[in-house]
């Protein structure tokens, strides 16, 4: 099956296509025939579209996702990858899935209509999400069926003690309250590569799992299932991101709000868009680029990286707690994959629960998998570089092999 999986950011569109049918070895069986990446999407965008036979890159203003995707549904066209019969299926990452969406779901109008409603709780996310579908269905129509993937569905299987918040009953249910979770794509990748890796059956497997990009979050996984995670009922709980808070005191959002003047809906954008690593740094939100500027002597922003290390480790610790101990914690994302500097200061002092890193082996990984642990460590460590688009498509080829049509 030939699935084109679409993974919309805030202002990114990326895209794969995949046959799922044509085997080969390596981390991801399936074939990649197609990818690309449209960045700054509302402003002057940057294309980048790579076939085999085919490439095309540009610099050109993109108002929204919308006009991004019609973007990319021209250059597959003209590269011969939607002609008749060419194209199976399509795959979209939807960030919240909510209460009712916990596995893959064949799109219609009532599934997209159920989105939208959820859009209030991963503004970010899920309306881009949405753009991409419309424009998906302008150009293909209904001879190609579509398949939301939501990032949700991993963590539905939390723990009620984990899951709920204390707060009243009567308000939780009222309002579908609670910590869904999100990277759980992500997360979920990364605990099927690692029994793969390490040829152990997945219900055998303990793990913590940290996907670490512009936003971050934990995993505590315990035969294979979510039993815990940092990320919450939004995106915006849990560990320090790029420009997220994380875990805060909720009395700041009306605290702030009196004293600034303005509505709790003002500060909460702060609170995503202003605060983490930019916040505390004042000056980015990448960490390469607090790297060097903590090298250069810039005190605030060591102290940025310093706050994000030792989040990560606190989680870390509770999570061996929840878990009873791990196999071993696993790197994923932009950070984890490629910045072996902060690997290393998040795992350092960690000697009491049998976590030692290998100097040279953590230097060396930047993008690949590798184990990065000492190999007479009891608690191991991981990389294992992220996936999303082969588990987006081989989620779509199974939905539309067993799932019904929605209702």
């Amino acid at each position: 099956m030939r699935v084109l999986v679409i993974n919309c950011g805030s202002s990114t569109l990326k895209f794969q296509l995949i046959d799922t049918a044509a085997r080969n070895t390596g981390p991801a069986a399936e074939h990649r025939l197609a990818h690309g990446a449209i960045a700054r999407i509302g402003g002057q965008a940057s294309i980048d579209f790579v076939a085999d036979s085919a490439a095309y890159q540009d610099a050109v203003t993109i108002a929204d996702h919308d006009e991004a995707s019609r973007r990319m549904f021209e250059w597959l066209t003209t590269a011969g990858f939607l002609a008749s019969g060419s194209l199976d299926a399509v795959g979209h990452r939807v960030v919240h899935g909510g209460h009712r969406f916990v596995e893959p779901t064949r799109l219609d109008d009532n599934v997209m209509t159920a989105i939208a409603a959820l859009r209030d709780l991963a503004p970010l996310h899920n309306e881009p999400a949405l753009g991409a579908i419309r424009a998906a269905q302008a150009v293909l129509g209904t001879r190609v069926p579509m398949v939301a993937v939501f990032d949700t569905a991993f963590h539905h299987t939390l723990p009620a003690w984990a899951a709920q918040y204390a707060i009243p009953r009567s308000l939780a249910a009222r309002y579908h309250i609670r910590r869904y979770g999100f990277h759980g794509i992500a997360h979920r990748y990364m605990s099927e590569r690692y029994a793969t890796l390490t040829a152990r059956p997945l219900h055998q497997v303990q793990l913590i799992t940290l996907q670490l990009g512009s936003g971050c979050s934990a995993t505590a996984i315990e035969a294979g299932r979510s039993v815990d995670t940092s990320m919450g009922f939004t995106p915006l709980e849990g560990l320090m991101m790029g420009t997220r808070a994380g875990d805060i005191d909720p009395a700041l959002l009306g605290f702030l709000a009196r004293k600034e003047g303005v509505e709790t809906a003002e500060v909460e954008t702060w609170l995503n868009t202003r605060s983490g690593l930019l916040g505390v740094s004042g000056c980015s939100h990448d960490m390469q680029e607090l790297l060097e500027a903590e090298a250069q002597g810039d005190t605030w922003a060591a102290l940025a990286v310093e706050m994000f290390c030792y989040r990560i480790r606190k989680y870390i610790a509770a999570y061996l707690a929840v878990l009873n101990g791990a196999a071993a914690i696993v790197f994923g994302g932009g950070i984890g994959e490629n910045a072996p500097a902060v690997r290393e200061r998040i795992c350092a002092r960690m000697d009491w629960c049998g976590l030692r890193l290998d100097p040279t082996r953590n230097a060396a990984a930047r993008g690949t998998e590798a184990q990065i642990s000492a190999d007479n460590a009891s608690l191991h460590a991981y990389v294992i570089p992220v996936d999303e688009a082969v588990m987006i498509a081989r989620d779509t080829a199974a939905c539309l092999g067993t799932c019904k049509t929605p209702k």
